[in-house]
């Protein structure tokens, strides 16, 4: 019981506490400068339903999290197959697939905005300068190109650290089990599929709940790199939240957004649990 204390202390003070604060945030009209003004519970979930951006940035958020989940982990599985057998020069290979993760995602994503910057970025003009496009490319002046940009810095970002989680599985599969499908003919198509993949199943399924709840989350990349634009068509969940507290200046929807957002995550999450358990009770 005296090993739980500090844990449980921790736990209240940091979660707890700050979860029963929003809750009674969301329910009450609470300006950011001038503070508590009284209880308007349901005001604040209605006004954020009857957002005029609500829907639209569900929708992206949506969308963005589906195209980062598959791409980074595909990359990630790429690389983990690629440096899964120990041989010259491998150790080199896993370091500089990893190192990107260690960065900050906030430098991150001001390194790749010089990058994407059509005056001084080095990536912009190099189509132009190769003859493949009559000018420098914008890669964040329209929504479809700040989106694919985007995921692009956040593959390059996370793709090492999914590669060591799904590492650590691969490695955990008995050369054994290998060697008895090769003694039986099985093809190597065959052994990914049917070996490989259902061994890996417990990494994998951590790391797409880590891609879906931290792509879910987004925010400091769409900020840095295109502020919701152009026209609003990269606002993400979390961008809207820090919009109403810190721009509209009402803590009070602020808080009935992320509450809302709080309790979405915990039905996905456990949809997912759900449905991985149900597949290796298969």
């Amino acid at each position: 019981m005296a090993y739980a204390t500090p844990t449980a202390l921790f736990v209240t003070v940091f979660f707890v506490v700050p979860l029963l604060f929003v809750g009674r945030m969301s329910a009450s009209d609470w300006p950011l400068l001038s503070g508590y003004q009284g209880l308007n519970a349901p005001a604040n979930y209605t006004e954020v339903a009857d957002g005029d951006l609500l829907w639209p940035a569900i929708q992206f958020t949506l969308l963005y999290t589906v195209i980062t989940t598959v791409l980074l982990i595909g990359v990630a599985l790429l690389l983990a197959l690629l440096v899964q057998e120990i041989r010259p020069g491998v150790g080199f290979f896993r370091t500089a697939y990893f190192l990107p993760s260690v960065l900050g995602l906030a430098s991150a994503s001001l390194l790749f905005w010089g990058f994407y910057s059509p005056s001084a970025g080095p990536l912009a003009d190099l189509p132009h300068r190769l003859g493949l496009t009559d000018g420098p490319v914008s890669f964040l002046g329209t929504p479809t190109a700040a989106l694919l940009s985007t995921v692009g810095l956040v593959v390059w970002k996370f793709a090492g650290y999914y590669m060591l989680i799904l590492l650590v599985g691969l490695q955990g599969i008995g050369n054994d089990v290998y060697e008895a499908a090769r003694l039986d003919g099985a093809s190597r198509s065959r052994i990914f599929f049917h070996i490989t993949l259902p061994l890996l199943r417990p990494s994998l399924a951590l790391t797409l709940i880590l891609s879906v709840t931290g792509s879910l989350l987004a925010f400091d990349q769409f900020f840095i790199l295109t502020k919701g634009g152009p026209d609003n068509s990269t606002v993400t969940i979390v961008q809207l939240i820090y919009r109403e507290a810190f721009q509209r200046l009402d803590l009070g929807t602020a808080a009935a957004l992320s509450v809302l957002v709080l309790l979405a995550l915990l039905i996905l999450n456990l949809a997912q649990f759900r449905g991985l358990r149900r597949a290796d009770e298969s």
